[in-house]
């Protein structure tokens, strides 16, 4: 059955997002603004599923097992990985006013982040080799940067989405930051959502920890969660992190972006109360657990740590993540 119903609250819980094959399902509908969506499609060993992009382009990343995806006269082999602590993956882009067909022999669980757009844009394939793993902070705020749909990096009209893994016991998502105005040159206004996963380690559950605080512009968000495999964190407006893995447990998170604005760019503010940080980062070394892997054939990049706004590429030096 379809719903359309409110998520509830800023903290969605594993199931609580649940719609048919979906383990999640976050619409702007369903979420209460106008851009990002997130679905996790779950598929057993020989299943398939339709897909009708509507208005929104899509990157459809798989987070276990491979796939492949029929769309536009195309066919794509996704060859995908164990799951998101073993490898990046490959990944196929799929354009609004579409449909794309979905199948995986072995069965596996797939990420579709999408963004309502307006350019219709080509459907295809994302290598895992062209992927840039970055590093970033240092010390306890150390943490690994998938920037398989980053701005500047591949093409989308709006939907930007990174994957973030933060070793156990890390700060991630750190100084809180914002990107809730529209600032040209400084700030971007962008939704975002937050999808978790959390190693087990000697057979235990692993947990993390959110922080979503009110910047004073849109909703007012507050959020300190608990989070846990599979729970989503909303964030429309608000100074966002730290996002905070517990000792033994590494934490992953799929971050999926998009606003209302022409150029698609990260564009953020640090809180002024903690951008300090950035300046201690120097004289500490990468977490040596880093990087957790890499892209195949290429060697991660040492993200520079700039203040945001500065630099040439400061829509990616400057982002906390």
């Amino acid at each position: 059955m379809t719903t359309n119903d409110p998520v509830p609250g800023f903290h969605v819980q594993a199931g609580k997002a649940a719609d048919g094959p979906y383990a999640v399902d976050i619409s702007p509908e369903r979420a209460g603004w106008g851009y990002s969506s997130l679905r996790i499609l779950e598929l057993p060993p020989g299943g398939s599923h339709s897909l009708a992009t509507g208005d929104s382009e899509w990157i459809l990343l798989p987070l276990s097992g491979g796939c492949t995806v029929i769309a536009e006269g195309e066919s794509f082999e996704l060859h995908g990985r164990e799951n998101v602590f073993s490898g990046v993956s490959d990944f196929v882009y799929l354009p609004r006013d579409s449909h794309a067909q979905i199948a995986s022999g072995a069965g596996g669980r797939f990420a579709l982040t999408g963004a309502r757009c307006e350019r219709r844009l080509p459907a295809r394939y994302g290598p895992a080799s062209a992927v840039p793993v970055e590093l970033r902070g240092s010390g306890n705020c150390s943490r690994q940067v998938n920037n398989f749909g980053a701005a500047g990096v591949f093409e989308c009209d709006k939907l930007i989405a990174v994957e973030v893994l933060t070793p156990g016991g890390n700060w991630s998502s750190y100084p809180p930051h914002k990107h809730d105005q529209c600032r040209p040159g400084e700030e971007s206004e962008l939704e975002e959502i937050y999808y978790f996963e959390i190693a087990e380690a000697h057979g235990n559950e692993g947990i993390g920890y959110q922080r979503v605080s009110p910047s004073g512009h849109g909703r007012g968000t507050d959020v300190l969660a608990e989070v846990r495999s599979g729970d989503t964190v909303l964030i429309p407006d608000g100074w966002h992190g730290p996002s905070i893995a517990a000792p033994g447990h590494d934490m992953y998170y799929l971050n999926v972006m998009a606003g209302p604005e022409e150029e698609r760019a990260w564009l953020i503010c640090d809180h002024p109360d903690h951008g300090w940080i950035r300046s201690t980062w120097p004289d500490q070394p990468v977490d040596p657990r880093l990087p957790l892997y890499q892209a195949p054939d290429q060697a991660p990049d040492q993200a520079s740590e700039q203040a945001p706004g500065q630099g040439p590429d400061s829509a990616s030096a400057g982002d906390p993540r």
